[in-house]
Formats: structure tokens, sequence, C-alpha cells
């Protein structure tokens, strides 16, 4: 079915940002007209001046650069900081991972907050894999499940991180979940499968608050499947972190739950994020 296609030829829509990129890279600029950004360098959530290189900055200091983005009211144990600081010996440059539907216009919390996050997580060394959910979006009946539209508001998505001063993107991978699977299909539904399998569908039905629903909705069979597919996701992008929000608890214990289940050693570090709330009444949220 056409809807179900990728994003039109990603690596094109890629090498057109880089063109941007030097595009702009290649004007210069009289003396006299200085780039008004410059003076406002110190505003920026992208400025670096006070940033240490990957190779000099010490364990320690990427430890509490990278838990810095942590919710204050999550409680952690001494064996998630053990985890996280083991992880970070192993690995030079860990993969951290996060994942948007492509739901609507950004808001604040999606863009300059998780620009922020990302940049912490760069300048301790870790390489940032954010999946542009549009399979996900269409599940959940996002944009009315026109995949078209999703496909427009995920680069449109994109285009506000880059804008808003997510740096370092040369170590920010920008996915599409469509493209992903369809790319490596026969890795990716056996897992889904498995991951079904080794759980009852109460159990899934209780990570349906990730999707913004209740467990007493209505769920459409493709919701029941969302839960499932995004714990996939962990494992299929090899990600060593996942650096999701608070609300995204319930299927990051799942994926350590799975872990469990079939006896992998190393399971994926949880660092979730807090929430802002929504400026209207009543509303937990943004």
């Amino acid at each position: 079915m056409s809807c179900l296609q990728p994003p039109e030829n990603d690596k094109v829509a890629q090498k057109d940002y880089r063109e941007d990129s030097n595009h702009s890279m290649a004007t210069k600029l009289a003396p006299d007209e200085q780039d008004p950004s410059i003076k406002i360098k110190s505003m920026s959530i992208s400025d670096d001046s006070g940033a240490s290189d990957d190779q000099q900055m010490s364990l320690e200091k990427r430890y509490e650069l990278i838990t810095s983005i942590v919710d204050p009211n999550e409680k952690r144990t001494k064996e998630d900081d053990e985890e996280l600081r083991n992880l970070l010996q192993r690995k030079p440059e860990p993969l951290a991972y996060d994942g948007f539907e492509p739901s609507g216009r950004m808001h604040i919390a999606q863009g300059v907050l998780k620009a922020i996050n990302v940049n912490k997580l760069t300048d301790a060394g870790c390489r940032v894999k954010i999946l542009i959910a549009d399979w996900f979006a269409m599940m959940n009946d996002k944009m009315g499940g026109d995949m078209q539209k999703i496909e427009t508001v995920g680069r449109y998505f994109i285009e506000v991180w880059k804008s808003v001063g997510m740096k370092n993107l040369e170590k920010v991978d920008f996915v599409w979940s469509s493209h992903e699977i369809n790319s490596r299909a026969y890795e990716y539904w056996p897992l889904v499968m498995d991951i079904g399998r080794q759980n009852t569908l109460p159990r899934i039905i209780r990570c349906c608050t990730i999707m913004g629903r209740q467990e007493r909705d209505n769920l459409s069979a493709a919701q029941i499947m969302y839960p499932l597919m995004q714990c996939a996701n962990v494992f299929f992008l090899k990600a060593d972190i996942c650096q999701l929000g608070t609300d995204q608890r319930k299927v990051n214990m799942l994926a350590r739950e799975y872990c469990d289940k079939i006896k992998k050693k190393d399971k994926p570090v949880i660092l979730p994020h807090r929430l802002l709330p929504g400026l209207k009444e009543g509303q937990d949220k943004m």
C-alpha cells in the first residue's frame, strides 16, 4: 500500500541538508555585517564554551553530565549508577536512543528541552539516534493516519531541532521507523513476535500510556502492537541508553524484563528526562 512507503529517498534529503549547511558556511560576512547570532552566543543552548573534549573528559565528568538530564524525582539505585558507569567505561561512544511521533506543531519540551539533552549526551561522548516514528504516528492515528502529512511533520521536526541549537550533528542520526524496519524486516518482525510471545496481553495493555492512551480506552489492534514495536526498537537500533521521558517508563521496563527472559546480560540503561507541565489547567505535560 502506498501509505506504508518510507519517506521518499532519505539519502537525497540528507544530501540536501549537507548542501544547505555547506552553502551557509561558504557565505562570508563583512566585519561590519557580523552575524547577529554571534552577539547572542552566550544565550544559545548550544554554547560550548565550557564543554570539554570527549577524549579529555574524565569518566566522572561524563557520568555527571549524562545524569544531569535525568528527572530529579526519578529514584535511582546504586545498581543503576554502577550500570551507567560500567557502560561508560566499557564503551567510549555508547548509543543513546529516543523517538518521536510526528504529530503536529512541536512544543518547547520536544524542541528546546530535547536539544539541550542531546547536546549534553554528545558532549559526554555519546552517539544519539533519534527515531522519527512515522509508522507509530500512523498506528496512533496522528495526522489522521495520513503518511504524507506525517512525513512532512517529521521533516519539520528535524529542521526545528537544528534551528534551536542541537549541535554535534555528526554524532546525531535521524532515522525513520518505516525505512529502518523495511530495510531489515527479516530482523525486526521476528523480534517483535518474540517480545509478544514472552508477554501476556494485560502486560502489554499496561504499556498503552506510552502513546497517551489509558488502559480503559477502546484500543485498536494496531495500538496493541505499538508497545511491542517500541520495545523492539531498543534492541533493533542496538541502543545502550534509553533517553526517553518519564512517561515512557513502562515500555522501558518491558525492554529490561525481556532481557531477563532471554538471559541477555547487557540491559539498556534507562535515563528518563523530566516532562514539562502544560500551560493549560489540568495539563500534566506538554
